[in-house]
């Protein structure tokens, strides 16, 4: 499969030296798969595996990688400029919103002085030439619309973690403006971020999110309470995300001419078949494992939003950036995966990655020809 995506996003990342913070979580685990496969030189830090089993560990990457916090700036810079790399993937931080409830100190820590130090370890290693920093679409102020939200919409925050990842995203215009934008007189590097809805597919066993809840409930025969089932939000494969900063990091490497242009802030989210209710997600998620027993949550939770859609025209018109995987499609290979990890002990994740290409290629995507 390996040599098979070489060529992918026109072979950007072919032999390239990348960086990448965070493979030890969900989606870093896939990110440094897929680049592997493309036929990158990775380095990657993060620290341990914070949930067991640990998708990152059933995929033994051959990778070159560290156990670093990201709060510690001189260990950060160290890593960083010991590998010398073009190209960064930020994907390291305290990524659930009700944990942010519980150690609002430590979120912000993570996800804004943690980007600020891979920022100035960036400012600090010369080789690097693009930057891709991973926030969330939970940074968008809530003003009680059902209206999409696009790029250019306000940043806010209600619980600790929307409010630190609208704060990241201040910081990256902020480095982008005064320090790492070409024409400010510095070292001239691209620095976009990347604002992605929720996402799943195999490997999350993080606490408190539906689809994991959802698997550890059906392999126990257990119940599984379901909160907010009316909630809507934008639902895709991880590997629809990771596609179009792939993509993103792809035109920041090799259109310099056009850094204005990339290096901005960018949504990443389904069509629309994929913004669902909780209540949509669990029902087809039982369609594929019928032992979920879903009942509803009737105790009182923190806060959060009703309803969050994302505009991705911008993602569509200037990258060709779309979704693979409808929906059912995204749910079926969901289910598979946890099913045959809990039932058979199978690992489906490179079968997904090459599915997954190849449905891209079958569809012309513009990343996925040969």
């Amino acid at each position: 499969m390996a040599k098979s995506m070489h060529s992918l996003f026109d072979g950007a990342y072919a032999g390239r030296r990348v960086f990448v913070t965070g493979h030890t979580g969900f989606k870093g685990s896939w990110l440094v798969l897929w680049l592997q496969e493309l036929g990158a030189e990775v380095c990657a830090i993060a620290l341990p595996a914070a949930t067991e089993p640990s998708h990152h560990a059933l995929l033994s990457p051959t990778i070159n990688c560290a156990s670093v916090d990201i709060r510690n700036g001189n260990a950060v810079r160290g890593a960083m400029q010991d590998f010398a790399p073009e190209m960064v993937f930020h994907l390291a931080a305290q990524a659930l919103v009700r944990e942010s409830y519980v150690q609002p100190k430590a979120t912000f820590d993570v996800n804004v002085i943690g980007l600020v130090n891979v920022l100035e370890a960036v400012r600090a290693t010369p080789s690097v030439r693009a930057v891709v920093n991973v926030t969330s679409d939970k940074c968008y102020r809530q003003n009680g619309s059902s209206a999409a939200f696009a790029e250019n919409d306000a940043l806010g925050g209600h619980d600790p973690y929307s409010a630190s990842k609208a704060c990241a995203e201040i910081v990256s215009a902020s480095y982008r403006a005064s320090f790492l934008n070409a024409h400010a007189g510095s070292q001239g590097v691209a620095l976009a971020t990347a604002r992605a809805g929720n996402v799943v597919g195999g490997g999350d066993w993080s606490s408190d999110r539906l689809i994991p809840d959802l698997a550890r409930a059906a392999a126990s025969t257990k119940t599984v309470p379901i909160r907010s089932p009316n909630a809507i939000r934008p639902w895709q494969h991880v590997l629809e995300p990771l596609a179009g900063y792939l993509q993103l990091g792809q035109q920041l490497l090799e259109q310099p001419e056009q850094a204005a242009q990339y290096s901005a802030a960018w949504n990443f989210g389904p069509a629309a078949d994929g913004h669902l209710t909780v209540g949509e997600v669990v029902s087809e998620f039982s369609k594929h494992w019928g032992a979920v027993h879903p009942e509803l949550d009737t105790l009182a939770h923190p806060h959060e939003a009703a309803t969050l859609h994302l505009d991705c025209t911008k993602a569509h018109t200037e990258l060709g950036w779309r979704s693979v995987w409808n929906s059912s499609t995204m749910l079926e290979r969901t289910a598979s995966w946890y099913r045959a990890w809990y039932e058979n002990g199978v690992v489906r994740t490179r079968l997904d990655l090459n599915d997954y290409v190849s449905d891209a290629r079958a569809l012309h995507m513009p990343w996925a020809k040969t």
